[in-house]
């Protein structure tokens, strides 16, 4: 009843809710929109011993042909407060684009040059998005979970584990309800400039046009790998001096625009997707002697 009807769906197709636009169905799709209709259905998982995936955006996610076992919540919490002076606060289901425009409407800075960045708040917070060189964790204050069963707890941002592409909902299970940000007052015209020409360097740099999930692979770490010299500290640098850019698994392929994207068409599955990411770490691995380690999370039934 919390939930509602119209918010439950049996055998629900997730392709369209990712930005690859691929994958099977969810045996349940659940989209609470509320923190107590959320509360309900992670207990209501748990009695049953029902698995829970947790869905935000859609980015950075290749959702197996073969669907999603158990319960995929998509959390449709969509609320903004500024919370004190120098604080926002934005449920797991605002986009980063929406926050960004929130708060330059209301002329507060810190998260401008984070335009165009696709995926939820919560998305953001699991696997501590990044640009430009900096994390989104360097913007939080704390962020509010919920336990599997459905305990809330405000945790410090310094005790959120946040590292590059990681935090600690990766090991806990633990869901995003909310994240508070830190805010301070700007000049809604200067902001709109970051913002706009965050957006311009992501258009000439990325595949925006197409269908991906962001960056495939993370950058090499520098106290864990050894990069030749000559070549860049960049994943995208090294699939491309493989030869893999521009080559094609099905519907996949390797963009040629930034070799650490895959872009899809059509006719792509979840498995060219996951065949061409095998293939572009093989080639690195051969020819650098660099192992690159996964951004995108595989999901579902492999």
């Amino acid at each position: 009843m919390l939930v509602g009807p119209d918010r439950v769906r049996v055998d629900a197709p997730l392709a369209s809710m990712t930005t690859f636009g691929v994958g099977g169905p969810a045996d349940w799709l659940v989209e609470p929109t509320s923190t107590e209709a959320l509360r309900a259905v992670v207990r209501l998982a748990a009695e049953a011993g029902v698995p829970v995936t947790v869905l935000g955006g859609g980015s950075n996610v290749l959702v197996a042909d073969a669907g999603v076992r158990g319960v995929v919540v998509r959390p449709r919490l969509t609320e903004v407060v500024q919370t004190a002076p120098t604080r926002v606060r934005a449920e797991a289901g605002v986009s980063i684009n929406g926050l960004v425009r929130w708060l330059i409407g209301r002329q507060l800075r810190g998260l401008e040059s984070w335009a165009g960045t696709p995926g939820t708040v919560g998305g953001a917070i699991y696997g501590n998005a990044h640009y430009g060189g900096h994390n989104i964790s360097e913007h939080v204050t704390e962020v509010l979970v919920m336990s599997s069963d459905g305990d809330c707890t405000v945790v410090a941002a310094s005790e959120m584990a946040f590292a590059y592409d990681a935090s600690r909902l990766q090991s806990t299970a633990e869901v995003v309800v909310w994240a508070e940000f830190a805010v301070a007052a700007g000049v809604a015209d200067e902001l709109r400039a970051v913002a706009r020409a965050s957006l311009a360097h992501r258009k000439r740099t990325q595949p925006l046009h197409l269908p991906s999930a962001g960056c495939v692979f993370q950058n090499p770490h520098p106290d864990r790998d050894r990069v030749p010299d000559g070549i860049p500290w960049s994943a995208g640098a090294l699939v491309d001096r493989a030869g893999l850019k521009g080559s094609r698994v099905g519907g996949a392929a390797v963009s040629t625009a930034h070799a650490n994207f895959i872009v899809t068409d059509a006719s792509a599955t979840a498995a060219d997707v996951r065949q061409l990411i095998t293939q572009a770490a093989a080639a690195v691995s051969r020819r650098f002697g660099v192992d690159l380690r996964q951004e995108i999370v595989f999901v579902g039934e492999w």
